[in-house]
């Protein structure tokens, strides 16, 4: 399904491509053209009438995208078979085709038609299955991150962020040509040469869409001859390959990473250091790694590489661009949690200035129930002063009637009778107003219950705005927790690119030392050749001097015999001649002086056991 998804991605730039009017459609003759060298590039047999028979109901007229879409499935995606044609050449023929008509860059151009396609190559693998195909802003940022870490001078610009930061960027997405236009600006702002981007296009192209994990030279001990031979080995998901040259064109071996297989740290020994090998079911593959950080980095490469190949995967980016598809996806839910949460708050915030509104008219309502109660207390007080009085007088009345009329005794008994029961009634009344104003208290009491439970209420809700405030700041916090995650790592990466940077400089040293060591070596087996030859022509003088006289020879005059003959040396023989022993031990010390100088003519070291 990857593979089908990454085709479809190119094909659907060369059909659009082919759309000169804009109008969506293509028309058949082209798509003939189109389908013929798509057949060619994927290795798979072309039947010409199978385009006719498909579109026979559309006579000569043009073919949408949807209605191209069933004869593509059919009669071309569903016959590819992976490992049977090169991806590059379906991807360099759709990029010849929609270059043509839409990538023309303004002003002065950096990058090269191949570091373009490369480019164009990252674009659609980072890019999401939505049609027309665009890149989000993040990820567009950290592809240029991944091209500026191998790159001597940072790529990113403030024009280029503030071109990111743009609303319609972050709403819509960027197209293919315009990140172009914006790699190729950013590049000649920067001063950059076209080398030295193309150089950093191609290694990261090689990693994300040629699946490399990691390569470089490592030292391999033989299986038959056991010696040590520095390769340059490239790691893929489920493969290490190694080669004589990192050109990558003769291959010497490829070691499987499945299941079967494990990495293991190695003690230093052979002369060796910072060790490790691949163990499988029938080898064991001993290497050698410069020093103990790209020990440790192979290492973490290799456990990679085997966990994608036991998950299946094929791909440590397409796994990595899922996973920051997941954390965005993750941040737009949070950010509608957020955005719901806000939402309820508002809401909760309303209500509660309701309820404070409300509050404040059941305020104002005790308020006015409370005067009007005053004002009614007074009125009552009012008129039972006015009553006392009015019974006080009449009682004052009665005594002096009853005084002044003892005779008419039986009528004031009938008026007293009636002034009682006037009395009674009064009481009565007085009792009745004493009742209300019980009932009027117990209204009040139970005013003051239901004030209580109005403000218990107005106390939770503010704890559970308290809790929400609370759970808000606690998101923030985890967001910026994740920022400064993210600082770190992008300051991790800038320390691993300038510690390779000193190990090549490291590397580059220890190499012009060694040819320097080769060449006095060389000067020393020189001067050695000259000493060996200066000894044997000694050697010949003393055994001349050293003759016996025989029998009828000529006995020497003394003068020779005091002052024989003898050859000065030249300077460098000179120098080169080793110190001679006592006399009485000439004979074994010149004997012995042949042997050696025998010894080291045929122990001349030869240039294979020099290397």
């Amino acid at each position: 399904m990857a593979l089908r998804a990454a085709l479809l991605k190119s094909i659907w730039y060369a059909f659009t491509s082919l759309d000169t009017e804009d109008s969506g459609k293509v028309s058949k003759s082209q798509l003939k053209v189109l389908s013929h060298n798509l057949h060619s590039v994927l290795r798979i047999p072309h039947d010409p009438a199978a385009l006719e028979r498909h579109f026979s109901d559309d006579d000569d007229g043009p073919v949408s995208s949807q209605g191209y879409m069933p004869y593509l499935n059919q009669f071309i995606l569903d016959k590819v078979t992976e490992g049977t044609f090169v991806k590059e050449e379906v991807d360099e023929l759709c990029w010849t085709l929609s270059s043509k008509k839409n990538y023309r860059p303004d002003g002065q151009r950096l990058l090269s038609n191949q570091d373009s396609m490369r480019l164009w190559c990252l674009f659609n693998f980072l890019a999401d299955d939505r049609y027309p195909l665009t890149l989000v802003p993040e990820e567009a940022e950290y592809l240029l991150r991944k091209v500026s870490s191998v790159m001597p001078v940072e790529l990113t610009c403030v024009e280029l962020e503030e071109f990111l930061t743009q609303d319609s960027v972050q709403k819509d997405g960027l197209s293919v040509w315009s990140f172009l236009d914006v790699v190729n600006a950013a590049a000649v702002s920067r001063g950059l040469d076209g080398e030295s981007i193309g150089v950093a296009v191609e290694k990261v192209y090689r990693e994300m869409v040629g699946n490399v994990l990691k390569e470089g030279y490592l030292w391999k001990k033989g299986h038959l001859r056991r010696n040590w031979t520095e390769r340059w080995f490239c790691l893929k998901p489920g493969s290490l390959s190694y080669f004589v040259g990192e050109d990558c064109r003769d291959c010497k071996g490829v070691i499987e990473m499945d299941q079967n297989c494990c990495v293991e740290v190695l003690s230093d020994r052979d002369g060796k250091r910072c060790m490790f090998c691949v163990k499988t079911l029938n080898k064991t593959f001993e290497i050698s790694a410069p020093d103990s950080r790209q020990r440790q980095e192979w290492i973490t490469a290799l456990q990679t590489a085997l966990r994608l190949s036991v998950d299946g995967q094929g791909s440590l980016h397409e796994e990595l661009r899922l996973r920051r598809r997941e954390l965005r996806e993750e941040r737009e839910r949070r950010r509608s949690l957020r955005a719901e949460e806000t939402r309820r708050l508002r809401e909760l915030q309303g209500e509660r200035q309701e309820q404070l509104a409300e509050l404040e008219l059941l305020k104002e309502a005790q308020r006015q129930a409370q005067a009007s109660l005053q004002q009614e207390e007074r009125r009552r007080r009012s008129q039972h002063d006015e009553l006392q009085k009015t019974l006080q007088r009449q009682l004052q009345e009665a005594q002096e009637a009853r005084a002044n009329l003892r005779a008419e005794v039986a009528v004031r008994d009938l008026e007293a009778e009636h002034q009682r029961r006037r009395i009674r009634e009064l009481e009565d009344l007085h009792h009745r107003l004493q009742e209300a104003l019980e009932q009027q208290i117990r209204a009040r009491q139970e005013e003051e219950s239901y004030r209580y439970t109005q403000t218990r209420l107005l106390a939770e809700e503010e704890e559970k705005v308290k809790s929400l405030l609370a759970l808000q700041e606690e998101q923030e916090e985890q967001l910026q927790q994740t920022q400064r995650e993210k600082q770190e790592l992008l300051q991790e990466m800038e320390k691993k690119s300038q510690a390779l940077d000193e190990a090549q400089n490291q590397l580059d040293k220890v190499r012009a030392s060694r040819r320097r060591v080769d060449q006095d070596i060389a000067a020393a087996q020189r001067r050695l050749r000259q000493a060996s030859t200066s000894v044997k022509h000694w050697n010949v003088q003393m055994n001349r001097l050293m003759h016996p006289i025989g029998p009828g020879e000529r006995r020497a005059s003394s003068s020779n015999l005091l002052a024989p003959p003898v050859r000065i040396p030249s300077v460098s023989e000179s120098e080169s001649r080793p110190p001679q022993k006592p006399e009485r031990e000439k004979p074994d010390s010149l004997h012995g002086g042949n042997m050696d100088c025998g010894d080291n003519e045929n122990k001349e070291p030869t240039d294979a056991e020099a290397e």
